[in-house]
């Protein structure tokens, strides 16, 4: 199939690796287009069966499972980065993937993401490769300075990583933080963090949408906030370097660049999400295209839809710490209460810990408004 030709969605069938929620709100976009979906979930958990035609509930590295997935979709695309390079690579030599194994598997690994950063002239921290004690003294020398020790594969919502302020022992550090390969990044004083959802389709046109300002809590996105209160020049800035993020990869489909803010105004690229992302959930309500039809528009070979903000939004994660206990929710009545606020729940059984259970849309006449708002539900929640 010619990348160039669009695949009519009657007859399009587009699999799924992975079966989060991400995968969930890719299957429900799909059936509004009249698009069948078979999810893969890689024998985890998966809230997106419930949505999807069909499910093989098989781990990726199983052969059969492979051969089933490619044998029954047209396309296919990824719902989450942490799959096997090898399956990718092999998933790819039977049927059109998006993105590419290439894309996934140099934003899968911050070793390899740092570098292509590197490489392709694209603003960022200062780094340094870590395999050793040795080499962590020596990058802890020439920092000097505060910095955090991530591990390279693996890590996302602030798992994987400590931070340094400079005169700890390397031999120790090393010895407790057991990964074999990381990735020491200087400590960034930023003034905020953005991100940035860009899609880039099968023509090589690349779109963006609306800067998002966001905030954490415990290393987790709280909340986004949409159009990011940064100045006319923050925003088109971000968006250019976006895309010059999906140009270098020769993207197709969605991703999520997230960047430092500096005190000076300017930006680093901090992360980079080759998939639809959390902080691009606002688009499923205050944006003409959302990003999970975006993303199946590029992968399938459609024009892109617009990313006009028809509304400034705040997006607020709903965390398993909000529920009574693991299966009891919060009451919902007054965020019902409030006409203009959308609820999307995933489906998860069981709200352990700060799981990401959900999430709510708070559309509003400013940025400011729908944040007062969002910020006043989650007091309600959070005793």
């Amino acid at each position: 199939m010619s990348p160039q030709v669009p695949i009519h969605t009657p007859h399009c069938i587009v699999g799924v690796i992975g079966g989060g929620q991400l995968g969930r709100m890719i299957a429900l976009a799909a059936r509004r287009m009249g698009v069948r979906t078979v999810i893969w979930t890689g024998g985890l958990e998966a809230p997106a069966v419930e949505c999807a035609d069909e499910v093989i509930d098989k781990p990726f590295d199983d052969a059969e499972a492979l051969a089933d997935f490619c044998s029954r979709v047209t396309v296919a695309t990824v719902e989450f980065e942490n799959i096997p390079c090898e399956t990718l690579e092999k998933v790819a030599k039977c049927i059109d993937l998006y993105p590419s194994p290439r894309a996934i598997c140099i934003t899968q690994n911050r070793e390899r993401e740092k570098n292509f950063l590197k490489e392709n002239n694209i603003p960022h921290t200062w780094f340094a490769v870590i395999a050793s004690a040795t080499d962590l003294a020596a990058a802890m020398k020439e920092l000097n300075g505060p910095g955090v020790l991530k591990t390279a594969d693996f890590g996302y919502d602030g798992k994987g990583q400590v931070k340094l302020e400079g005169d700890e022992d390397p031999e120790k550090i090393w010895a407790s933080f057991g990964a074999p390969r990381s990735v020491l990044e200087a400590w960034v004083p930023f003034e905020k963090e953005l991100s940035v959802m860009a899609a880039r389709g099968a023509d090589g046109i690349t779109v963006t949408y609306d800067p998002a300002e966001n905030r954490h809590r415990h290393h987790i996105l709280d909340v986004s906030i949409i159009p990011a209160r940064v100045s006319p020049a923050v925003a088109l800035e971000a968006a250019a370097i976006a895309r010059r993020v999906a140009e270098a990869l020769d993207y197709r489909g969605i991703l999520g660049v997230e960047f430092f803010l500096k005190k000076d105004g300017s930006l680093l690229v901090n992360e980079i999400a080759p998939r639809p992302h959390n902080s691009g959930h606002h688009t499923l309500d205050a944006c003409v295209t959302s990003q999970f039809t975006q993303q199946l528009r590029a992968v399938i070979g459609l024009p892109l839809g617009s990313t006009r903000l028809h509304s400034p939004v705040a997006m607020l994660n709903l965390l398993g710490d909000m529920w009574r206990d693991e299966t009891t929710p919060p009451d919902w009545l007054p965020l019902f209460e409030d006409p203009e606020t959308s609820l999307h729940l995933y489906g998860k059984r069981r709200a352990i810990g700060r799981r990401k259970m959900g999430h709510a849309n708070f559309l509003g006449p400013t940025a400011e408004d729908a944040l007062e708002r969002a910020e006043a539900m989650k007091a309600l929640w959070l005793i």
